[in-house]
């Protein structure tokens, strides 16, 4: 570290980064081009146990690492350089931190000498991510700072992460070493300064190892005892498949109590739930019949059927337990309840009890077949629309697939109308802050994580939001189809009361009159076009044998699923 001892330092300081990264769990890197992050990128460039992946847009690329992050089950790192390159991150991080994935930023920043005082490129970086990433400000590296410093920084700060972290990251020019080198050998090359984590670099465990946190708080058997004596009913929220949600199935059958199942709760196909509940609280009779349940037992939370949210607000339940794997607030209702801290096998390994009301509402799962033999009728032999195309898709999943379903209309239509299968896929959903931008790039990251056959389900608007992200398909190499619904505007306010139809056209639908064959055409994708059923499972076949990503464009009236929205809600009244 003799010629070059500024660019040396910062390199090392890089490479112990990221090394500590991959013994705390990291797999994956995602990097944006820029020269003030150069000292991560370069030890990105030479380190071989990360993943790595690159992409020009850093509001796609934090959206890549949430979706690598979710199928991946890991936490991620994101190296962006300085400036505004780092405030790209912002939605993606709002994304993480509502929905608790652990993402690590590492943005290249200017030294403190080079902030306020007009200098290229610099903006004020710490703290830029207010309360939605925990913030550890680096010094710039320094031989006066002991390596071994850094280290536990890191350590203190990731181990355990389940939300964001960001690591400002200050560096001083050069930037760029004469030649580049792994780390062993930049330790060698520096054994006086790197000598007190000698042992350290001859391991590959943490410099500090803090262990895993499990918090476990189980309810005694007594207490499962007074709990189970009545009539139940368990809800299933948002789950991850890592999870390990069918054992609530056998926990339900165990305890005699039905399953109400969310979209995103991995459980929304399975024959043994109540998958149409949304649906069903629109009959009156099936509204008395579940309103009989004096006891509520919840997984998880972030509901997506509004007609369920109010009845667990407006229900006076007895006893109303939630179970969460740690403690947060996941209730916009704040009602009173025992909240559980455990993993979902905690709780269903418990040794439950059978309820003293077991099988009690065996007539709700005669009602779910009807429902279902009702979407057969009215929605499967019915003319083509958004609703089939769901429903389709759905019924072509395998447990081998991933399936990551948009914001807006499509995540709601899954939730109404999803069928009952025997194979269930994994369920993947950005329903954090619920944004419709960045919705190609996170299935972009859920495809890359685990090389399984993978499909985007996403509307045109939301399409739009995020055209740069289709450069990242580019990098799949399994199955990964993206299906956007067309209907030329954000036709979910077609649902809502605003005042009259000339503000709903103008303010709320932004129809836009285009298409996405030439934008396919721009990124090197196959695309096929297609209005009627026969064409689209077609379409779909040969996109899931293809090695790479395809898109489809299903192009339906902009009135079509919101009336038969409402067409089905008349039929399940009367029926």
């Amino acid at each position: 570290m003799q010629t070059q001892p500024t660019s040396d330092i910062n390199l090392l300081w890089g490479a112990l980064i990221l090394e500590e990264l991959a013994r705390l769990g990291v797999k994956h890197v995602c990097m944006a081009p820029g020269s003030r992050s150069t000292p991560l990128t370069l030890a990105a460039a030479a380190q071989h146990k990360l993943e790595r992946h690159m992409h020009f847009d850093e509001r796609g690329l934090g959206f890549m690492a949430l979706g690598l992050a979710k199928s991946s089950n890991s936490p991620v790192a994101i190296v962006t350089t300085s400036g505004t390159a780092v405030a790209n991150l912002y939605p993606a991080i709002v994304e993480a931190w509502l929905t608790q994935v652990p993402l690590i930023v590492l943005s290249g920043d200017r030294p403190p000498e080079l902030i306020g005082c007009g200098a290229n490129q610099a903006i004020i970086q710490p703290a830029i991510f207010a309360d939605y990433a925990k913030q550890v400000n680096l010094p710039t590296p320094d031989l006066a700072i002991s390596p071994n410093t850094l280290l536990t920084t890191i350590d203190e700060a990731v181990a355990n992460l389940q939300q964001p972290v960001h690591f400002n990251c200050m560096y001083r020019e050069p930037l760029y070493p004469s030649e580049l080198e792994s780390l062993p050998a930049l330790i060698a090359s520096s054994a006086s300064y790197t000598q007190p984590i000698s042992e350290w670099a001859n391991h590959s465990h943490p410099y500090t190892d803090y262990g895993q946190v499990s918090c476990n708080n189980l309810p005694s058997e007594d207490t499962m005892m007074r709990f189970v004596h009545g009539k139940g009913i368990i809800v299933v929220g948002t789950l991850s498949p890592h999870d390990n949600p069918s054992l609530i199935i056998e926990l339900s059958q165990k305890l005699g109590w039905p399953v109400v199942t969310d979209a995103q709760s991995q459980l929304r196909q399975h024959p043994s739930v109540i998958g149409h509940i949304d649906q069903l609280m629109l009959h009156p009779k099936a509204t008395k019949f579940v309103e009989q349940a004096d006891r509520l037992l919840v997984f998880g939370g972030r509901f997506i059927s509004k007609r369920l949210i109010s009845f667990i607000a407006q229900h006076q339940w007895h006893s109303y337990w939630q179970v969460l794997p740690n403690q947060q607030r996941l209730d916009p209702n704040h009602q009173s309840k025992r909240i559980w801290q455990a993993s979902v096998s905690a709780i269903c390994n418990a040794p439950w009890p059978r309820s003293s009301s077991a099988n009690w509402a065996l007539p709700l799962i005669e009602m779910n077949q009807q429902l279902e033999a009702l979407f057969t009728q009215h929605i499967d032999q019915s003319s083509f629309g958004e609703p089939q195309v769901v429903r389709q898709l759905a019924k072509a999943q395998t447990s081998n697939h991933q399936w990551f379903i948009g914001n807006s209309l499509p995540v709601r239509l899954y939730d109404m109308f999803s069928p009952i299968t025997c194979e269930t896929p994994h369920i993947y959903t950005n329903r954090g802050a619920s944004g419709i931008d960045g919705l190609i790039a996170t299935s972009c990251g859920m495809a890359l994580a685990t090389q399984q056959p993978s499909t985007l389900l996403i509307g045109d608007i939301s399409s739009l939001h995020d055209l740069n992200s289709l450069a990242i398909c580019k990098q799949i190499t399994n199955p990964f189809v993206i299906v956007v619904l067309n209907n030329d505007g954000g036709n979910i306010f077609n649902l809502l009361p605003v005042p009259n139809e000339a503000v709903r056209d103008e303010f709320y639908r932004l129809s836009h009159g285009l298409e996405f064959g030439y934008a396919a055409a721009m990124f090197g994708l196959p695309y096929n076009q297609v209005d009627c059923l026969s064409s689209f499972n077609e379409a779909y076949t040969d996109a899931m044998a293809y090695a790479g990503t395809s898109v489809i464009e299903v192009n339906v009236g902009p009135n079509q699923a919101s009336d038969q929205i409402k067409l089905i809600a008349q039929w399940v009244k009367q029926h």
